[in-house]
């Protein structure tokens, strides 16, 4: 059995104009004085960037370097956005824009082929780096169509996923050429947000080896699925793990679409480590049980507590639901060494 590696924590939602959030040896030092062992890097150029990352090893040694004097490394790059881009229905095209280059804005066919060099380019770097995962988000196509009102008509989602595996692929094999998993956030927003819908993926992309998950109970819990259950039917495939916490608590006037609340007010709603509802003392004896190979990374939303605080209760969070795992079975005192011809004497067998 492997030994969870963190804890660890990912800087999107901390990054900012002020120190100490503002580069990323300001972020290291930070994150290191919480007790965290590693750091989930958004591809934004202010802390890392793609285009230098895929063809420089310097450029990946110094990173990995500055990050090392804290104690720190890598867990995984993320393309959260950039992945987002990769597949965006008409509908989204104004609010998803601000999340491209400027020079593909207000251009879909540009913004797509931009989307995707990202990822390509991820890919590369990640490699350099020395990572095994690799985190972002499928996109989608489908997801306004989601609620089969009005009726569908036949063949919709078939085509969306069609016209998504198409686009992936490529992204897929230059990922499998680096020897690296890329790992989808199963999110709401996103065509693949559940394990069906990652099946009906996995069906387009041939049963692709590399496509794999970001597994976070947060989303899972808010859709009432079974986040455990989840990991035992898709343990194979799970190489990247956001510890997020969240609550859902119906009434009589709202469930899990929230009637247009904002967060604070929704039944579900994300919520920091330890005041949710999800049972992460489970989550992590199935993590041990399965051999989960990478990093426990705290991803921090809520929307009542302040950021830093959820920050620092986090990493002590983590570090006590991090299994060390037993290297002999615990009952092995009482082993005795019994011969062949004992046993059969024991199921009474003859030969």
């Amino acid at each position: 059995m492997k030994t969870i590696k963190g804890p660890a924590i990912f800087l999107a939602q901390f990054m900012g104009d002020q120190a100490p959030f503002d580069t990323l040896a300001h972020l290291a030092e930070w994150a290191a004085g919480l007790g965290y062992k590693g750091l989930q890097l958004p591809t934004d150029p202010r802390l890392f960037d793609l285009s230098l990352g895929a063809k420089s090893q310097t450029y990946c040694d110094d990173i990995k370097g500055l990050l090392a004097q804290h104690g720190l490394a890598i867990t995984e790059l993320s393309t959260h956005l950039q992945g987002q881009l990769v597949a965006v229905h008409p509908a989204y095209d104004p609010l998803f824009d601000n999340f491209a280059a400027p020079h593909v804005r207000g251009n879909p066919a540009a913004r797509t082929a931009w989307a995707i060099e990202q990822l390509t380019l991820a890919a590369a770097s990640s490699r350099r780096l020395g990572l095994s995962a690799h985190v972002t988000f499928s996109g989608a196509l489908a997801w306004p169509y989601l609620y089969p009102w009005p009726q569908r008509p036949a063949g919709l989602v078939e085509t969306a996923f069609a016209e998504l595996a198409r686009r992936w692929h490529p992204i897929l094999d230059a990922f499998d050429d680096a020897g690296v998993d890329l790992c989808y956030e199963l999110h709401p927003g996103e065509d693949l947000h559940d394990g069906i819908s990652f099946e009906r993926f996995l069906d387009a992309v041939d049963q692709h080896p590399r496509a794999s998950i970001l597994y976070d109970p947060s989303h899972f819990l808010l859709q009432q699925l079974d986040y455990l259950a989840f990991i035992d039917i898709y343990h194979t495939r799970i190489k990247a793990f956001h510890v997020k916490d969240a609550e859902f608590r119906p009434s009589g006037r709202q469930g899990m679409y929230g009637g247009f609340s904002a967060w604070q007010d929704r039944a579900g709603r994300f919520r920091s480590l330890g005041d949710g509802q999800i049972d992460f003392g489970a989550i992590f004896s199935k993590m041990a049980q399965y051999d989960f190979p990478g990093w426990a990374v705290l991803e921090w939303e809520c929307c009542l507590k302040h950021p830093e605080d959820g920050a620092a209760e986090g990493a002590d969070f983590i570090r006590r639901h991090i299994i060390r795992v037993a290297e002999r079975a615990f009952d092995d005192f009482a082993g005795s060494a019994v011969q062949q011809e004992q046993i059969d004497q024991l199921l009474g067998l003859t030969r």
